[in-house]
C-alpha cells in the first residue's frame, strides 16, 4: 500500500503505526516522537493496533530540545 509520511509518499508492508515506525525510525514505540494519521493524533498506546490504510496521510512528529 502507499501512504503520504510527513509529505513523502511511501511504500508500507506494515499494516499498523507501530510498522510504519519499526521502518522509518527503527522502533516501533520511540520516545519523544508523536503520530497523526489524517489529522488526528493517535495515541502512543493505540500505535500497535491502528491499521493504516492506502491513502492515509501520517505525520510523525519528535520532540526537539532548544529554544
Amino acid at each position: 500500500m502507499t501512504i503520504t509520511c510527513n509529505g513523502a509518499v511511501v511504500a508500507l508492508d506494515g499494516a499498523t503505526v507501530a510498522d510504519l515506525l519499526a521502518t522509518r525510525l527503527g522502533d516501533p514505540r520511540p520516545h519523544g516522537v508523536a503520530v497523526a494519521v489524517n489529522e488526528e493524533v493517535v495515541p502512543r498506546g493505540d500505535w500497535p493496533a491502528r491499521p493504516l490504510v492506502e491513502g492515509d496521510v501520517v505525520e510523525i512528529v519528535t520532540a526537539v530540545q532548544g529554544g
